[in-house]
């Protein structure tokens, strides 16, 4: 067995979210704009001879048996034929439940660090379509640029984003998506825009209301972030955000912050920070 090997796996924000339709067969039809900020978890993979795939650590809250970073790596397996396998290590920093894209982002990096590791040479387009069978999210980590995400995740037209900072807050509380998407007073009628390039009168979120009257924590949280700067749901919830011009700025809005509600500062990236590892 090699020795072990890190990955970064970036959370992600969803500048603007827009649901405009649904499928006859359930999936909602999205607009969104994703952004990948530099804080997240981290996977360390070791190569194994035998061909074995496993988690070697505990992570709470996210069972071996539901993690879909082990998914990846065995459907990665079974599409390039190796033989070999890995073991992974998941350090968990991205909030269960937060909108910030934690599992998908941990499914991408496995999909782009093992593609590399393993030597199986698939290029992105092919990985592209693996990810999409993992999940709606999946797609935009592994193209690697922050992008305008349409249908049901799988349409990306990379989009140049300004310079930013975010302060994103986490609730204390978990939103499962599929009970966002379900509530029938969601709105699933809006008109696409069209975006080349992102600017604050695009930003919004329809998940939002629904978000906010089923978890009060999140409605708290976004309510008092508001009254610093413009602020948004992301994704699901149940993180809430805001962008300032400088690490400065945000941090001082942090430490204002009343006891109990916690958050972090982190810069918006340019682009993934594992786009390198495949063409």
């Amino acid at each position: 067995m090699s020795e072990p090997l890190s990955f970064p796996a970036p959370g992600k924000l969803n500048l603007m979210l827009r649901v405009t339709g649904r499928r006859g067969d359930g999936y909602h039809l999205l607009q969104t704009v994703i952004r990948f900020i530099g804080y997240g978890d981290t996977l360390a993979f070791r190569v194994r001879e035998d061909g074995v795939i496993a988690r070697v650590n505990e992570v709470a809250g996210v069972p071996a048996a539901e993690d879909l970073a082990l998914r990846a790596a065995r459907r990665l397996k079974e599409v390039a034929g190796t033989r070999l396998g890995a073991g992974i290590a998941l350090e968990k920093r991205l909030p269960l439940g937060g909108g910030l894209g934690g599992g998908s982002s941990d499914a991408a990096t496995t999909l782009l660090a093992l593609n590399h590791l393993w030597r199986t040479g698939l290029p992105r387009q092919r990985l592209l379509e693996i990810a999409l069978e993992l999940g709606a999210d999946v797609p935009a980590f592994v193209g690697g640029e922050n992008a305008l995400a349409e249908g049901i995740g799988e349409r990306l037209t990379p989009i140049a984003l300004p310079p930013a900072w975010y302060l994103v807050l986490t609730p204390p509380v978990a939103v499962p998506t599929a009970r966002i998407f379900a509530d029938p007073e969601l709105k699933r009628d809006s008109k696409p825009i069209k975006i080349t390039a992102f600017s604050a009168e695009a930003a919004g979120n329809d998940l939002e209301p629904v978000v906010c009257r089923e978890y009060p924590e999140v409605a708290r949280h976004l309510a008092w972030l508001r009254q610093a700067a413009p602020a948004w749901v992301t994704g699901s919830g149940a993180c809430v955000f805001a962008a300032f011009p400088t690490e400065s700025a945000a941090r001082q809005v942090l430490e204002q912050a009343p006891g109990g509600m916690q958050g972090f500062v982190a810069q918006g990236l340019a682009r993934h920070p594992l786009r390198h590892l495949a063409n």
